[in-house]
Protein backbone atom coordinates (compact mmCIF):
# COMPACT_ATOMS: atom_id res chain seq x y z
CA UNK A 1 0.00 0.00 0.00
CA UNK A 2 1.21 3.34 -1.61
CA UNK A 3 1.86 5.91 1.49
CA UNK A 4 0.38 9.37 1.43
CA UNK A 5 3.08 12.10 0.72
CA UNK A 6 3.09 14.71 3.42
CA UNK A 7 4.12 18.32 3.27
CA UNK A 8 4.74 20.08 7.11
CA UNK A 9 5.64 23.09 4.78
CA UNK A 10 2.27 22.82 3.33
CA UNK A 11 0.06 22.24 6.77
CA UNK A 12 1.99 25.44 8.01
CA UNK A 13 0.97 27.68 4.93
CA UNK A 14 -2.19 26.22 3.94
CA UNK A 15 -5.09 28.51 6.04
CA UNK A 16 -2.60 32.12 5.52
CA UNK A 17 -2.85 31.26 2.01
CA UNK A 18 -6.29 30.55 1.67
CA UNK A 19 -7.10 34.14 3.20
CA UNK A 20 -5.37 35.38 0.42
CA UNK A 21 -6.72 33.52 -2.18
CA UNK A 22 -9.72 32.83 -1.64
CA UNK A 23 -10.60 37.00 -2.94
CA UNK A 24 -8.61 35.92 -5.93
CA UNK A 25 -10.50 33.19 -6.96
CA UNK A 26 -13.79 34.69 -6.22
CA UNK A 27 -15.85 33.71 -9.47
CA UNK A 28 -16.59 30.26 -10.60
CA UNK A 29 -13.61 29.39 -12.49
CA UNK A 30 -11.01 26.08 -12.61
CA UNK A 31 -7.93 27.33 -11.05
CA UNK A 32 -4.55 25.35 -12.79
CA UNK A 33 -2.17 24.53 -9.83
CA UNK A 34 1.54 24.13 -11.28
CA UNK A 35 3.12 22.06 -9.24
CA UNK A 36 1.03 20.29 -6.93
CA UNK A 37 3.65 18.41 -4.91
CA UNK A 38 1.81 16.07 -1.99
CA UNK A 39 -1.76 17.31 -3.03
CA UNK A 40 -2.26 18.58 0.49
CA UNK A 41 -2.78 22.08 -0.87
CA UNK A 42 -5.31 20.95 -3.46
CA UNK A 43 -7.30 19.07 -1.29
CA UNK A 44 -7.86 21.98 1.46
CA UNK A 45 -8.09 24.58 -0.99
CA UNK A 46 -10.84 22.65 -3.09
CA UNK A 47 -12.82 21.50 0.03
CA UNK A 48 -12.81 25.54 1.09
CA UNK A 49 -13.60 27.11 -2.12
CA UNK A 50 -16.38 25.15 -2.86
CA UNK A 51 -17.05 27.28 -5.88
CA UNK A 52 -14.15 26.66 -8.08
CA UNK A 53 -12.67 23.31 -9.92
CA UNK A 54 -9.32 22.94 -8.47
CA UNK A 55 -6.78 21.34 -11.56
CA UNK A 56 -3.68 20.02 -9.66
CA UNK A 57 -0.96 19.26 -12.01
CA UNK A 58 2.74 18.31 -11.33
CA UNK A 59 5.39 16.19 -12.90
CA UNK A 60 4.97 12.00 -13.53
CA UNK A 61 6.32 11.46 -10.30
CA UNK A 62 4.45 13.15 -8.26
CA UNK A 63 1.12 12.32 -9.61
CA UNK A 64 0.30 9.04 -7.72
CA UNK A 65 0.51 10.77 -4.18
CA UNK A 66 -1.74 13.58 -5.18
CA UNK A 67 -3.85 10.74 -6.36
CA UNK A 68 -4.01 9.16 -2.89
CA UNK A 69 -5.06 12.57 -1.30
CA UNK A 70 -7.25 13.33 -3.77
CA UNK A 71 -9.41 9.64 -3.50
CA UNK A 72 -9.38 10.24 0.25
CA UNK A 73 -10.73 13.93 0.11
CA UNK A 74 -13.72 12.54 -1.99
CA UNK A 75 -14.48 16.32 -3.36
CA UNK A 76 -16.72 16.73 -6.54
CA UNK A 77 -14.49 19.83 -7.24
CA UNK A 78 -11.14 18.76 -6.78
CA UNK A 79 -10.01 17.00 -10.83
CA UNK A 80 -7.93 14.22 -11.10
CA UNK A 81 -3.74 15.29 -11.42
CA UNK A 82 -2.88 15.94 -14.98
CA UNK A 83 0.98 15.39 -15.95
CA UNK A 84 2.38 18.46 -16.80
CA UNK A 85 5.85 19.94 -16.62
CA UNK A 86 6.45 23.69 -16.75
CA UNK A 87 9.15 22.81 -20.02
CA UNK A 88 6.61 20.81 -22.00
CA UNK A 89 6.02 22.61 -25.30
CA UNK A 90 2.48 21.20 -24.86
CA UNK A 91 0.26 22.10 -21.81
CA UNK A 92 -2.69 19.77 -20.81
CA UNK A 93 -5.20 22.57 -21.33
CA UNK A 94 -6.62 25.27 -23.39
CA UNK A 95 -7.31 28.63 -21.86
CA UNK A 96 -6.85 29.56 -18.15
CA UNK A 97 -8.60 32.16 -16.41
CA UNK A 98 -7.01 30.99 -13.11
CA UNK A 99 -3.45 29.58 -12.28
CA UNK A 100 -2.04 29.25 -8.52
CA UNK A 101 1.75 27.97 -7.82
CA UNK A 102 3.18 27.24 -4.65
CA UNK A 103 7.01 26.87 -3.58
CA UNK A 104 7.69 26.02 -7.26
CA UNK A 105 10.25 28.70 -8.64
CA UNK A 106 12.98 28.16 -6.40
CA UNK A 107 12.78 24.62 -7.45
CA UNK A 108 13.24 25.90 -10.57
CA UNK A 109 16.41 26.73 -12.78
CA UNK A 110 16.52 30.42 -14.23
CA UNK A 111 15.89 29.36 -17.94
CA UNK A 112 12.95 26.97 -16.28
CA UNK A 113 11.38 29.95 -14.65
CA UNK A 114 11.86 32.10 -18.28
CA UNK A 115 9.91 28.91 -20.02
CA UNK A 116 7.50 28.87 -17.28
CA UNK A 117 6.54 32.61 -18.24
CA UNK A 118 6.89 32.17 -21.71
CA UNK A 119 4.48 29.00 -21.80
CA UNK A 120 1.68 30.57 -19.45
CA UNK A 121 1.79 33.61 -22.40
CA UNK A 122 0.44 31.49 -24.40
CA UNK A 123 -2.65 29.52 -22.02
CA UNK A 124 -3.52 32.57 -20.08
CA UNK A 125 -7.00 34.27 -20.63
CA UNK A 126 -7.45 37.49 -20.97
CA UNK A 127 -8.26 38.80 -17.36
CA UNK A 128 -6.92 35.58 -16.00
CA UNK A 129 -6.14 35.82 -12.19
CA UNK A 130 -2.26 34.35 -11.13
CA UNK A 131 -0.97 33.58 -7.59
CA UNK A 132 2.73 32.73 -6.71
CA UNK A 133 3.78 31.64 -3.17
CA UNK A 134 7.18 31.39 -2.20
CA UNK A 135 10.35 33.15 -0.54
CA UNK A 136 11.63 36.02 -3.06
CA UNK A 137 14.94 37.77 -2.63
CA UNK A 138 15.09 41.59 -3.24
CA UNK A 139 17.12 43.90 -4.80
CA UNK A 140 19.42 40.46 -4.79
CA UNK A 141 19.81 40.27 -1.01
CA UNK A 142 17.89 37.42 1.16
CA UNK A 143 15.00 38.72 3.37
CA UNK A 144 15.81 36.56 6.51
CA UNK A 145 18.55 34.79 7.53
CA UNK A 146 16.43 31.52 7.48
CA UNK A 147 15.82 32.18 3.54
CA UNK A 148 19.61 32.02 3.05
CA UNK A 149 19.91 28.74 4.91
CA UNK A 150 17.23 27.22 2.52
CA UNK A 151 19.04 28.97 -0.54
CA UNK A 152 22.07 26.99 0.69
CA UNK A 153 20.46 23.96 0.96
CA UNK A 154 18.34 24.26 -2.62
CA UNK A 155 22.01 24.54 -4.05
CA UNK A 156 23.46 21.68 -2.92
CA UNK A 157 20.58 20.15 -3.98
CA UNK A 158 20.52 21.76 -7.56
CA UNK A 159 23.46 23.91 -7.57
CA UNK A 160 20.85 25.85 -10.62
CA UNK A 161 17.56 25.88 -8.31
CA UNK A 162 17.72 28.68 -5.65
CA UNK A 163 15.11 31.97 -4.31
CA UNK A 164 14.59 34.00 -7.44
CA UNK A 165 14.76 37.56 -7.55
CA UNK A 166 11.79 39.68 -7.17
CA UNK A 167 12.80 42.30 -9.90
CA UNK A 168 13.48 39.22 -12.15
CA UNK A 169 10.23 37.87 -11.66
CA UNK A 170 8.36 41.09 -11.87
CA UNK A 171 10.65 41.69 -15.48
CA UNK A 172 9.40 38.30 -16.79
CA UNK A 173 5.75 39.13 -15.72
CA UNK A 174 5.44 42.29 -17.24
CA UNK A 175 6.87 41.09 -20.89
CA UNK A 176 3.78 39.19 -20.95
CA UNK A 177 0.90 41.42 -20.02
CA UNK A 178 0.68 40.32 -16.04
CA UNK A 179 0.34 43.41 -14.29
CA UNK A 180 1.27 43.41 -9.94
CA UNK A 181 -2.30 43.61 -7.90
CA UNK A 182 -0.62 42.66 -5.31
CA UNK A 183 2.88 41.31 -2.72
CA UNK A 184 1.68 40.40 0.49
CA UNK A 185 3.74 39.45 3.50
CA UNK A 186 3.33 35.85 4.41
CA UNK A 187 4.47 33.55 7.54
CA UNK A 188 8.12 32.26 7.29
CA UNK A 189 9.48 35.24 5.17
CA UNK A 190 7.45 33.70 2.02
CA UNK A 191 5.46 36.40 -0.45
CA UNK A 192 2.08 36.19 -2.36
CA UNK A 193 2.24 37.66 -5.51
CA UNK A 194 -1.51 38.46 -6.80
CA UNK A 195 -0.78 39.06 -10.92
CA UNK A 196 -3.79 39.74 -13.50
CA UNK A 197 -3.26 39.31 -17.03
CA UNK A 198 -4.08 42.52 -18.77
Amino acid sequence: MAHKPFSQACENNKDPILQVIRAVFCRPVTVWEIGSGTGQHACYFARHLPHIEWQPTDRSENIPGIRLWREEAQLANLKPPLKLDVTDSVWPCQGVDALFTANTLHIMSRDEVQTFFDRMDGHLNAKASICVYGPFNYNGAYTSDSNARFDQWLKSQNALSGIKNFEDIQALARAIGLEFINNIAMPANNRLLVLRKS
